[in-house]
């Protein structure tokens, strides 16, 4: 498959990339950043580009099959207002419809959307001071996709962690399953990699944890 992965050039975004190399797809990195990309591959298309860009994205999106959204924010961005997460899905959402890409892979977090209501009761208040803001802009980043027309898949990983690739995570698909819990950013990539050809989890939204 032709893969476009935005967010490429760090954390699980770049473990996504690898990953899908070695499973064989092509895969189009674009980030802003993606000439830093440590990756050498005949099947490996470095873009740089900014992801809330109609121009950069459309570009990007030219002769794909599948898109994955990785965006993340650093720790200096948690304390003030964020928007990069729906700005980039709203103009990646409009570009995909231009392009007849209908494959919409993307990387949320537990506690967004409707997973926030099984944070527990002792981690609700510091999840809020802390993570608030940018997982109020993942929230409305899921509504957006959920209301489009994509053939999507939102993954949401609970606290991440630098550990291997083991592919023992549990998938946790019913509501009544959702909990918080460790998993590694290379099981996310994992998961984000499978869904390139798996049809399972179209239109759902689980909790990935250990």
């Amino acid at each position: 498959m032709r893969v476009l992965i935005i967010g490429a050039s760090k954390g699980i975004g770049l473990e996504t990339t690898r990953q899908a190399l070695d499973a064989g797809h092509s895969v189009r990195a674009l980030a802003r950043s993606a000439a830093a990309i440590a990756i050498s591959n005949p099947d490996l298309e470095k873009i740089r580009g900014d992801a809330s860009k109609t121009e950069d994205v459309e570009t990007a999106l030219v002769g794909m099959d599948v898109v994955i959204q990785t965006l993340g924010v650093g720790l200096g961005e948690l304390f003030r207002p964020v928007h990069l997460f729906s700005d980039a899905t709203r103009v990646l959402i409009a570009a995909m419809r231009v392009h007849g890409v209908k494959r919409l892979i993307c990387l949320t977090g537990f506690g967004a959307g409707n997973s926030r209501a099984s944070i527990s009761c002792a981690q609700r208040l510091p999840f809020q001071v802390v993570f608030g803001r940018v997982y109020g802009d993942k929230s409305l980043q899921e509504h957006l996709i959920q209301e489009s027309a994509t053939d999507w898949t939102i993954a949401r990983p609970g606290v991440l962690t630098g550990g291997p690739r083991t592919g023992r995570y549990k998938i946790l698909s019913d509501s009544s399953q959702w909990r918080n819990g460790i998993i590694s950013r290379a099981d996310v990539a994992d998961f984000l990699v499978q869904q390139i050809e798996d049809r399972k989890y179209i239109r759902q939204a689980p909790v990935l944890v250990n």
